[in-house]
């Protein structure tokens, strides 16, 4: 990771960092940095210590993890503005990682060192309360991901995941293997569930691209199994 001293107010922009008092925030700005990483840079790997809180300026993060199988399971994107709860948990737990997280694309970072997040925890209040305030949400996620796993259906699961990833035209860039490792599934499930949605007029495919063209469809799927 490139990295590079910073003593740009980054905090204004992290909800509950910005309510630190003056000495505390200029404590964090001096014992933190500011890092870039190319997208498909692997950020964290299993086995590695947890030595930096990372809370992201601009960019996504995907957080990842592997079966001995070698089988991939998506767990959740880390957005600008937001941190990364098994950073977290790792760091509390003096753990190492357990899974992967990778940049999705271009990323910038501020970095927050082990001895300053220790020392901000032990005295802060307000740094305590932004760390669990975060990690509470995040887990709330989480249990969400598994509800979705083990009760929704895989087509509704499917219209909402394209409908979350498409891009300003409508264009979900992702082959059919990254999207059975978005949902948790086989390629060939999601291939077929496609083809459906190809018969319905929802979607058109080309090599590593999904077109939205029927959005209300999807949307009319995804809604009708909320209501039930």
């Amino acid at each position: 990771m490139a990295g590079t001293d910073t003593r740009a107010d980054w905090i204004e922009r992290f909800e509950g960092l910005n309510r630190l008092p003056p000495d505390l925030r200029a404590d964090l700005a001096r014992g933190s940095k500011v890092i870039s990483v190319p997208a498909g840079t692997e950020v964290f790997a299993p086995g590695q210590s947890a030595d930096n809180l990372l809370l992201l300026l601009e960019g996504t993060v995907r957080v990842q993890q592997r079966s001995e199988t070698g089988r991939e399971v998506f767990l959740y994107r880390v957005h600008a503005g937001e941190s990364c709860v098994l950073t977290t948990a790792c760091m509390l737990a003096f753990e190492d990682y357990s899974a992967d997280g990778v940049a999705e694309t271009d990323v910038t970072a501020v970095a927050i060192p082990r001895a300053t997040f220790d020392d901000l925890a032990a005295r802060s209040p307000v740094f305590r309360e932004f760390i669990f305030k975060a990690y509470s949400r995040r887990i709330t996620d989480l249990f969400t991901l598994i509800d979705d796993i083990v009760f929704q259906r895989m087509d509704v699961r499917l219209a909402s995941r394209l409908l979350e990833l498409a891009d300003e035209n409508d264009v979900v860039h992702a082959t059919h293997q990254v999207l059975g490792t978005e949902l948790g599934t086989a390629r060939e499930v999601i291939s077929r569930t496609l083809a459906e949605f190809h018969r319905r007029g929802w979607v058109e495919q080309s090599r590593g691209e999904v077109r939205i063209v029927g959005r209300a469809g999807l949307e009319r799927l995804v809604r009708s199994a909320g209501e039930r």
